[in-house]
């Protein structure tokens, strides 16, 4: 009896020990907590026909026949703006435009648009933001409906991933929506 005795409280001893663990439970989803800096805008300076407000986050750099980059150096994302004269070829630069928007759809999960006009300063355009992993998530084009458009893009130096950057897209199409409704043909 003794040796059942013996195994007996063993048991009861291995059960105690074990049974005064805390609760295994999984553990609770983490947030990232991104904080971006407030914006301020200034007006951008050119020889250009056009000018329009650009965020001061944004480090601008002028390219050859009016073409730009607004560079987000903490976000490691890059604006491409491209200018081009329209002659009498409007409807052909604005199919091209929305061709380089649309070859997103093989990865897009959606492309929202919004139209924008500007009647009294003749500016026209539209915003497309497109969800999923493509190459660009933001882009636009403006024009004064016949002699300039301007296009841009938004591109990450990164593999695209669209859960991890949709903060960053969101803190930048702040700034997109800003220069369209600050845009302006100069003459």
């Amino acid at each position: 009896m003794s040796y059942f005795k013996q195994i007996f409280f063993y048991i009861v001893a291995c059960l105690l020990i074990t049974s005064c663990k805390d609760e295994v439970l999984p553990k609770p989803k983490a947030y990232l907590k991104l904080e971006y800096p407030t914006t301020t805008y200034a007006l951008t300076e050119s020889t250009c026909s056009y000018q329009f407000e650009k965020s001061e986050n944004a480090l601008i750099k002028h390219k050859k026949n009016c073409w730009m980059e607004l560079y987000y150096k903490n976000l490691n994302a890059t604006i491409f703006i491209t200018y081009r004269p329209i002659d009498n070829n409007l409807d052909e630069v604005l199919k091209e435009a929305e061709k380089l928007t649309f070859e997103h759809t093989v990865k897009a999960d959606a492309i929202n648009s919004q139209a924008f006009e500007n009647i009294e300063k003749k500016v026209y355009g539209r915003l497309y933001s497109v969800e999923g992993n493509a190459a660009s998530n933001l882009q636009f084009h403006l024009t004064d409906s016949s002699k300039h458009i301007i296009t841009g893009a938004l591109y990450f130096y990164s593999k695209p991933n669209y859960d991890s950057i949709v903060p960053a897209i969101r803190y930048i199409e702040k700034d997109v929506k800003h220069l369209i409704e600050t845009f302006q043909w100069k003459n």
